[in-house]
């Protein structure tokens, strides 16, 4: 309410107490202020009710939201469910335009000022976890995979002849896949085994960017997290190397947003050589509904060819999920997040060791590899291993995998022998 409509609340309701509520009022005023002022996350997390005031704020903004409005075009963001209306808040037109994510749309208001906020956070976000250099950043309504895809479709625009991508293995199918999806073809290095974990064979990938015409070359594709005992790509010696040889580097990091670690990591890999991109997961890192990731890029222009790559405008609805929980958490919650993850981490490898100890086995040794512990099995007859990982899901316990070392895998025409062993004959079983 504005002043004369508080002075006529008074009339009702004793002038007090009307006063201490303006002043709650202005209070979550000045928090969305200060949002709008600094571009910024909250170092407090905001309550349920401020962020649910500023979004029906935002979507107030928007044309379909206007007292009296009449729409007769075929894009009018219209409900046939309230339900649906209600589950969104009452966001319907989407973001971006035709040719642009990060453009602004006439009839959408709010819904391009929440779009170009949540860049906002999480270039902050980005900037807190340790990237320290200029780097811009775009939330896409796609997950890891496509937001790979259409970062190469936008290196491609200034590598019009390219035709390879130099992609150091890990094996995980939507990765492998975007590759395929953009209409490239990989050029798979298999990882080195050095004490327990697999490594960046950076030789063998170094060979390869020699054999390769330079021009047909789109990029090397490193991936900082993947599960153990994959450990993180030597992004630094591949930047090197992308530097040395003029070819873009595009990371995957999927799962590395929020490990201080892997991102001080991306930033001195970008120090030291070359870095275009890095694309990361929103479910994986923020804890929201699948469907998002947000492309980082010390390229600045290359982030602004990927925003005009998408075609069409784009669902809000990821893009809502991280504008709420980024506000919901603010630095301090995140902080804590984070060191809750750490403790829980070096938690779940000391119980591990127990275990493996206890049954004969090993726990692997890793130290690459910040997120993600593995044991052997060596104890279990290999055609009980399956059992073993049945065994678990039927007990609730999800997010572990049992590899056998023997499943071969065909995708798109390319044989992956030992797949989530990442190409190596391993010793431990």
């Amino acid at each position: 309410m504005n002043a004369e409509a508080w002075c006529l609340a008074a009339k009702f309701v004793p002038e007090s107490y009307i006063k201490q509520s303006e002043n709650a009022c202005k209070t979550r005023e000045n928090v969305i202020r200060q949002l709008l002022q600094h571009k910024t996350l909250p170092d407090i997390g905001w309550d349920d009710i401020t962020i649910e005031t500023f979004l029906f704020e935002l979507s107030g903004m928007d044309s379909n939201n206007f007292r009296g409005n009449s729409g007769t075009g075929e894009r009018e963001a219209r409900f046939a469910s309230e339900l649906v209306r209600r589950r969104h808040y009452y966001f319907g037109h989407g973001i971006g335009r035709s040719g642009d994510l990060t453009e602004s749309q006439p009839k959408a208001a709010g819904s391009s000022l929440m779009y170009k906020l949540t860049n906002c956070l999480f270039h902050d976000l980005i900037k807190f976890m340790g990237i320290s250099a200029r780097c811009e950043c775009l939330v896409v309504p796609v997950a890891t995979g496509m937001a790979l895809v259409l970062s190469m479709l936008s290196i491609r625009g200034v590598l019009p002849n390219a035709k390879y991508v130099i992609w150091s293995r890990i094996d995980q199918k939507s990765c492998f896949k975007s590759i395929l999806s953009a209409g490239f073809i990989p050029i798979v290095i298999d990882t080195i085994k050095v004490g327990d974990q697999l490594q960046t064979n950076l030789n063998l990938l170094e060979e390869k960017i020699k054999e390769l015409p330079r021009d047909s070359v789109l990029c090397v594709m490193s991936t900082t997290a993947c599960f153990a005992p994959r450990a993180c790509d030597d992004i630094e010696g591949i930047a090197l190397l992308c530097n040395k040889y003029d070819i873009p580097h595009l990371i995957n990091n999927a799962y590395g947003l929020q490990s201080k670690v892997i991102m001080k990591r991306i930033q001195k890999a970008q120090n030291k050589g070359r870095v275009d991109a890095f694309v990361q997961s929103t479910d994986k890192n923020i804890m929201v509904p699948v469907g998002g990731a947000v492309i980082a890029a010390f390229n600045v222009g290359l982030l602004e060819q990927i925003s005009k790559t998408y075609p069409g405008r784009a669902s809000s609805s990821p893009v809502m999920d991280s504008f709420i929980t980024l506000l919901h958490l603010g630095k301090n919650g995140y902080r804590d997040l984070i060191m809750k993850r750490d403790e829980l981490y070096t938690y779940l490898k000391q119980e591990l060791l127990a275990v493996s100890e206890k049954f004969g086995e090993t726990l692997l040794n890793t130290p690459d590899n910040p997120i993600s512990c593995a044991i052997t099995l060596r104890t279990i007859e290999p055609e009980d291993l399956t059992q073993l990982g049945s065994m678990l899901f039927w007990r609730n316990i999800s997010g572990t995998r049992v590899v056998t070392t023997l499943e071969t895998k065909t995708i798109a025409g390319h044989t992956f022998n030992g797949l989530s062993t990442f190409g190596m004959q391993l010793g431990w079983f």
